[in-house]
């Protein structure tokens, strides 16, 4: 699918990877629909970049928020044929902690946001993109999940987002066989240590040793790379039921 011919919402769409996902699927000639629960920044990016471009305030994890923001994007643009999920959340806990057993409630708000939120949005675009006319390869739609490498290599205290992360990667090939009779391609990337809002907040200090940790190039992901890869995804109909590792080489550690 060529850039210039996608209405797209992308999750989280208004800071990280996301952000720049919309930027560069915006340069591609792209429409763009940013999902996001931060409205302050979701309407700020949206007004900034132009008629070509909407927000929808909405909780990936909330079925009517979700039915809303994609009701919206194919009142706005006619239709929906790409989604980006980018949404996500993480908290460190150990599974036994010094004040006692994880609060199921933290591992439980994980799980809702980056596993559940996932497959709401998935199951309410493609839906639409039922709806569109196929291309000459008789695509429809294109779905590109985030997962992490931390899905692979989980560290001590990631329990509950290693295990969401590990759930968006083990439905990617299974929903990819059951869309590919509609034409729509389902893939996810699994990014490794990228400069996202979580890690820019960290000491130059820390940045310049998480990024040591990285085999080559010896530095953090840059969210500009990951949204390349996004679009590469878009336009190379052959990628499908595929999990990428955008890592750099790396093999987290324990700890």
């Amino acid at each position: 699918m060529e850039a210039k011919q996608c209405i797209a919402a992308v999750t989280g769409g208004a800071s990280g990877l996301g952000e720049a996902t919309v930027m560069d699927l915006l340069n591609g000639g792209a429409k763009v629909a940013i999902f996001d629960f931060d409205a302050k920044k979701g309407e700020a990016l949206s007004e900034r970049l132009g008629s070509d471009v909407v927000f929808c305030k909405t909780d990936v994890s909330d079925e009517n928020s979700v039915q809303e923001a994609v009701n919206y994007t194919v009142s706005s643009f006619g239709a929906i044929n790409v989604l980006v999920n980018c949404a996500g959340i993480g908290a460190a806990a150990k599974v036994l902690g010094k004040k006692g057993p994880l609060p199921i409630a933290g591992f439980e708000s994980v799980v809702k946001v980056n596993l559940i939120g996932t497959i709401n949005t998935i199951r309410l675009a493609a839906e639409k993109m039922m709806d569109n006319t196929p291309n000459d390869d008789g695509e429809r739609g294109v779905i590109i999940n985030t997962a992490s490498v931390a899905a692979f290599d989980g560290q001590i205290g990631q329990a509950a987002y290693s295990a969401s992360k590990a759930g968006v990667v083990g439905m990617t090939l299974p929903i990819a066989r059951e869309f590919a009779d509609y034409g729509i391609r389902v893939n996810t990337i699994a990014p490794g240590l990228f400069l996202t809002p979580m890690l820019a907040g960290l000491p130059e200090k820390v940045q310049n040793a998480l990024g040591q940790m990285v085999p080559f190039p010896k530095r953090l992901g840059r969210p500009a790379e990951f949204a390349r890869l996004v679009m590469e995804i878009v336009e190379n109909t052959m990628l499908n039921g595929e999990t990428i590792r955008l890592d750099g080489g790396i093999r987290m550690a324990p700890k």
